[in-house]
């Protein structure tokens, strides 16, 4: 399977369980890896054959700024339900979410959640 890399999208959201997240937001920054085939657009040089990483990047930046959540995975969550829905070339997406600055203590470079969803449905 092919893959297209979408790496460290960087967007500002409202998702967190403490009450602060949810007022003041922060930056999360999101990584999406795309399995397709794109041995036709490769061929054809016609972005109609392929998925639009252009498209994605939009889809996902409405999600994580327009959306609210409590988790990060179900951020990520909603980011693979909707994508892997909106582009039927899909095959399979890997979704990272990062949240840099979480309002826990201690000394850490940041926390995150990966999944990854098939077109099936099923759990990779």
């Amino acid at each position: 399977m092919d893959k297209i890399y979408l790496n460290e999208l960087a967007f500002y959201g409202y998702h967190g369980v403490m009450p602060e997240e949810n007022t003041l937001g922060q930056t999360f920054i999101v990584s999406l890896t795309l399995g397709l085939s794109t041995e036709k657009a490769g061929k054809s040089d016609e972005v109609s054959d392929t998925v639009s990483y252009a498209e994605v990047y939009e889809t996902v930046k409405e999600i994580t700024e327009n959306q609210r959540f409590q988790l990060i995975e179900a951020l990520a969550e909603t980011i693979a339900t909707e994508v892997l829905a909106g582009y039927p070339l899909l095959k399979e997406i890997t979704v990272k979410v990062i949240k840099p600055n979480p309002p826990i203590p201690g000394h850490y470079h940041s926390v995150a959640v990966e999944i990854t969803r098939t077109r099936s449905g099923e759990i990779a």
